[in-house]
């Protein structure tokens, strides 16, 4: 089917520094892409009704209908002159109905495959599941969209009547603000803390293969944050590293022995009102306490750390210190760059992208999950993705398969853990 109003008046976009980043990330053992993955209720729509619902909208979303020039020293998009959403609005094959164990198996094996380079760099298969349910896995390049951009281009192409979210006067105004102090802060402090090496090698450090495990977990968002406030008035995200960090703990226990602590990269989207850049955050570093069992003191410290980055905002630093360094040599860019991928300065990469605070749905049906996936990168075998759905918190673990065999049973410690926390506190 091709798309009303797809042809692209653009006709080559150059693509952002960031966006070359990551495409330069993609190697044998590195596919590149972020997945979507939200599962329906029943009498979902089918592959034809999805093609015809996008079709009517893709206007809104131009990005998805161009491709990825043949020039590799000069990476741009430019317009498919092909392009047909048959070709990225597809059934899955599989024996079906599907269920809940060989959803993850599909979705791992999905998310192994490379997008075609021909074509606009994304695909969404649709999942016939149990009892009459669908599943759709919407696989994007990160070149082409990060977390918060391939929310708005669900929300743009997917959601029924789901309205625009915009900042706020006062949200644009400590974004001004943002802007202003991170031109004046010093980065000396910055560098201290953010590249601080750990002393013992990451669990999850080691050679990646193509074989990819994925899990999913859920926990309830409102009871979460209340938990959190009640804690020193600590935010959600901060119960979200809380417990993460009781997961990994718990299955770090059971196959490498004890583990003190790991640090892990927390990523901070710098998008703003009308910002049409596909990829624009930042990140720093942050020590997770695996040894601390009891939920409210794991709380206290990931708080009492977090609160120290935002303050010093480290996030902002990062994006000075990077600017500052390309304008005195791209070699020094790059090389900071290698030295922020190091396994010894994060083991892994754990995002928490806000969406939908109402319930959705695709053409009337409830959309009951909605999960998020992220590559993983060589010697970084452990990915975590965490978005927000009306109100539970849902859980995505991207794995190596064979240096991280069966990451649902980590998964599967999210909730209890979560549930563990908002006891704890509820009893307090």
């Amino acid at each position: 089917m091709k798309a009303q109003g797809s042809a692209d008046v653009a006709s080559s976009i150059p693509l952002g520094p960031a966006d070359r980043a990551i495409l330069a990330l993609e190697c044998a053992t590195v596919a590149g892409h972020t997945c979507k993955v939200m599962r329906l209720g029943p009498h979902g729509p089918t592959p034809a009704a999805l093609r015809e619902r996008i079709a009517s909208r893709i206007y809104l979303a131009p990005a998805l209908t161009r491709r990825l020039s043949d020039n590799l020293t000069a990476p741009a998009w430019e317009a498919d002159p092909d392009f047909d959403l048959a070709r990225h609005v597809v059934e899955h094959r599989h024996q079906r109905p599907v269920s809940p164990e060989g959803l993850l198996t599909c979705v791992a094996r999905l998310f192994e495959q490379r997008l075609d380079r021909n074509r606009p760099l994304w695909q969404m298969d649709v999942i016939e599941l149990e009892q009459d349910e669908r599943a759709l896995v919407w696989r994007i390049h990160h070149s082409l969209a990060d977390g918060t951009t391939s929310v708005r281009y669900a929300r743009a192409l997917l959601w029924d009547d789901f309205p625009e979210q915009t900042m706020t006067p006062a949200q644009t105004q400590a974004q001004h603000v943002s802007d202003e102090a991170r031109r004046r802060r010093h980065l000396a402090g910055y560098l201290r803390r953010e590249f601080k090496r750990s002393r013992a090698r990451s669990p999850f450090d080691g050679s990646i293969g193509s074989g990819r495990g994925v899990g999913f977990a859920t926990a309830p968002l409102s009871a979460l944050h209340d938990a959190a406030k009640a804690i020193d008035g600590a935010s959600l995200n901060d119960a979200v590293l809380s417990i993460v960090a009781g997961a990994l703990g718990h299955w770090v226990t059971h196959n490498h022995g004890g583990v003190d602590s790991i640090r892990v990269k927390v990523p901070v989207s710098m998008h703003h009102e009308a910002d049409a850049v596909a990829n624009h955050d930042s990140s720093f570093a942050l020590g997770l306490p695996l040894s601390e069992h009891d939920p409210v003191n794991r709380l206290r410290i990931v708080h009492a750390r977090t609160k120290a980055r935002k303050a010093a905002r480290d996030a902002e630093q990062r994006e000075v210190l990077l600017h500052k360094l390309s304008g005195v040599s791209p070699r020094l860019e790059r090389f900071a760059v290698q030295l922020e991928r190091s396994p010894r300065r994060f083991a892994l990469n754990v995002s928490n992208v806000p969406g939908p605070r109402q319930p959705v749905a695709v053409m009337s049906t409830p959309v009951r999950q909605l999960h998020s996936l992220a590559e993983i990168s060589e010697r970084h075998a452990l990915r975590v993705s965490v978005i927000s759905l009306a109100d539970q918190l849902c859980f995505g673990f991207c794995a190596d398969s064979d240096l991280i065999p069966g990451v649902q049973t980590m998964a599967d410690r999210v909730q209890p853990e979560a549930l563990a926390l908002i006891d704890r506190v509820s009893d307090a």
